[in-house]
């Protein structure tokens, strides 16, 4: 089978890459169109083209196709943001992989160039692609969004360091700076709330209290070291932690939905000198209205970008942490589907029938 797969890899990377399949955005709310995308004739400085397999979908995605930010002045384009993948190819000035390695695909910059944006054609027109794309199965991406990983690498598991893991720990270890005993609330558990937990349980935090409106999302947060669980749709999520958090004890509030309401209660929640981690993004036009008097008496609210990791040194280092059985990447894994049924898959997230982070399998 390796011999095998050697040999595939090897014809790949004599033969031109010239088309590939790709999920396209071609308008806002609307599914995504499955079609054959051209490649451009050659790589320019810094690009590499990775055949993909295995793709997350981050709930990020959902929010351009739905226009979170507003109008898209992009389209049409190609998403996704975290993948993993072989190098078939390498272009000029790239030192950081080869052709063969296996590679992390991620949408934060790590080690190496930062090329140019690749220059696809859809039915003869211009389609816009970004740094990374990993809707489809071969990709031209910047080599400062691939961390070489070792060959032998699940690619399920190494699928999910491209953002739901480098993101979700890099809050807790970065961001938050969540110490042994500190008490922590994360509120949405969707692929990246789930990775908060699995951080905040390795840091031995508690209570670690997991907030969404899907049970199914909760019994998993359970499962992987929630202590407390509340379904926001059920009962009003924050007159229960009201009564658990007396005298606003809770250290720190992070808030994954991006509703302006949530992240003031979060806000009133949280003690005089803790911490309020921003992830989700309101809806443009929506603002956060606070008292800001807590501020200069050590309160902190902190916008997140990406967990502040560092691709190419913190990949390595959860991949270690999932080789010594510190912590348990399938647990986090809901379902995989093929690229043609990827319009039903976030479908799956959307109506909260998957707990955790759905892949596309190439």
């Amino acid at each position: 089978m390796t011999i095998h797969l050697f040999i595939l890899i090897k014809i790949e990377m004599k033969s031109k890459i010239t088309k590939s399949r790709a999920a396209i955005l071609v308008s806002q709310n609307m599914p995504l169109e499955i079609d054959i995308i051209d490649f451009p004739e050659k790589l320019e400085f810094g690009q590499v083209i990775v055949k993909v397999e295995v793709s997350g979908i981050c709930g990020s995605q959902i929010g351009e196709i739905d226009g979170h930010k507003g109008q898209d002045k992009f389209l049409p384009h190609l998403l996704g943001h975290e993948g993993c993948g072989r190098v078939i190819q390498i272009g000029e000035g790239v030192n950081t992989v080869k052709e063969g390695d296996k590679v992390v695909l991620h949408w934060k910059a790590g080690a190496g160039i930062q090329s140019n944006t690749p220059k696809y054609l859809w039915r003869g027109k211009t389609l816009n692609a970004g740094w990374i794309t990993t809707f489809n199965d071969y990709a031209i991406i910047s080599e400062n969004r691939c961390t070489k990983i070792p060959i032998d690498t699940d690619s399920t598991v190494a699928s999910l360091m491209g953002c739901a893991i480098t993101t979700g720990f890099g809050v807790i270890e970065n961001n938050a700076k969540l110490k042994m005993g500190e008490s922590v609330v994360i509120f949405g558990s969707g692929g990246i709330g789930l990775s908060m937990i699995q951080a905040a349980k390795s840091l031995s935090a508690w209570p670690i209290i997991a907030v969404d409106i899907y049970q199914n999302r909760l019994n998993l947060a359970k499962d992987i070291g929630a202590t407390h669980t509340i379904n926001s749709k059920n009962e009003d999520a924050f007159n229960r932690l009201n009564k658990i958090f007396k005298n606003s004890s809770l250290d720190v509030f992070i808030d994954n939905t991006g509703v302006p309401s949530i992240i003031e209660n979060g806000y009133q929640l949280t003690k005089k000198d803790g911490k309020i981690i921003l992830v989700g993004v309101p809806k443009l036009g929506q603002n956060i209205n606070i008292y800001s008097l807590s501020m200069h008496f050590g309160k902190q609210m902190i916008g997140s970008f990406g967990g502040s990791s560092q691709p190419e040194k913190d990949i390595p280092r959860y991949l270690n942490h999932v080789d010594k059985n510190k912590i348990d990447m399938n647990k986090l894994i809901s379902k995989t589907f093929s690229i043609e049924e990827i319009n039903n898959a976030i479908d799956s997230m959307r109506d909260g029938t998957t707990a955790g982070r759905v892949l596309i399998n190439f």
